[in-house]
């Protein structure tokens, strides 16, 4: 198992794990034509756009591609574990290792209707910072940090 940089010779591994993840997590609140237009050649010139503002990504590979996390400062984003591999300790590693990362405190947002992103990061020691995104009427982001005692 390594975390390697994602780059051009990696980055369609990075788009289909980001491409099956993000569908996997949007799929009970956006439209299904949304979803359906997050392939993984999509996802791919997406994370290209990404790294030409600056950000880093990062994938865990066992055996084959299984996460990806992005950062930029201390922002942690873009955080994607393959359906079939999540609860198997992958996403705590990745977490590890981009908090190591980071220029200062951890900040990440998540949506407000994610309580599994939400248990995963309060159990590694974030906590909401206070500071929200409305996205729609039922729908926001949230704001984490992670506590100095984390």
């Amino acid at each position: 198992m390594e975390i390697v940089k994602v780059t051009e010779e990696n980055i369609h591994d990075a788009g289909f794990v980001h491409s099956e993840s993000w569908k996997e997590s949007h799929k009970g609140f956006c439209t299904a034509e949304f979803v359906s237009r997050h392939t993984a050649a999509a996802q791919v010139e997406y994370i290209r756009s990404e790294i030409a503002k600056g950000k880093d990504f990062y994938m865990l590979v066992d055996r084959c591609a299984v996460a990806v996390v992005s950062i930029q400062n201390n922002l942690i984003e873009n955080f994607y574990v393959l359906p079939d591999k999540q609860r198997k300790g992958y996403g705590t590693i990745l977490l590890q290792f981009v908090i190591k990362e980071c220029d200062d405190i951890p900040r990440l947002w998540i949506l407000s209707n994610n309580q599994r992103a939400d248990s995963f990061y309060k159990k590694h020691g974030f906590a909401e910072s206070g500071n929200k995104k409305q996205l729609r009427n039922d729908l926001f982001e949230i704001e984490m940090i992670l506590r100095s005692d984390g």
